[in-house]
């Protein structure tokens, strides 16, 4: 559910390598015909990057955070509004929305686990782009969309 206009703004940059490339000195030289390296312009400083995440917490800016959490660029939600034994509610949902962001990611712990329609509503209706992803993938997808200086908010259960 992510609109190509999002990735619209994305600066690339590339460079060409001729020499040959060495994998190590007990394997033969390989040598290609002008391999290409992509940078992307990184726009990441200043605002909360995730630095960290596993059992039971996830870290941003490397402050340890053991509860579920709402991370935008430039503001924090340390206490998003989850049901009972961490539900997905439109309640939560909507607190997601009202975010301001172009693209919502919603981490849902350890594994990925999708929450119903009802649930999505308030996105949906919206407009807003989401993705539903395990935590672990919505913290390296948040980095990313940060540093492509992307307007995201990423809700993610600890």
């Amino acid at each position: 559910m992510l609109p190509e206009a999002l990735f619209s703004r994305k600066k690339v940059f590339q460079i060409t390598f001729n020499a040959p490339i060495r994998a190590s000195r007990r394997l033969p030289s390989l040598t290609r015909a002008g391999p290409t390296v992509k940078l992307h312009l990184s726009n990441a400083a200043g605002c909360n990057t995730v630095t960290g995440y596993g059992t039971n917490y996830v870290d941003i800016n490397g402050e340890r955070h053991k509860n579920s959490i709402v991370v935008l660029p430039t503001r924090l939600e340390p206490q998003w509004p989850l049901g009972p034994g961490k539900q997905i509610t439109a309640e939560a949902v909507q607190f997601l929305a009202s975010c301001e962001a172009e693209i919502v990611l919603i981490g849902t712990g350890p594994e990925q686990r999708f929450p119903s329609a009802n649930s999505l509503r308030p996105l949906i209706e919206s407009g807003i782009g989401f993705e539903v992803m395990s935590t672990p993938a919505a913290c390296r997808t948040y980095n990313i969309l940060v540093a492509e200086d992307r307007l995201v908010a990423a809700g993610l259960i600890v």
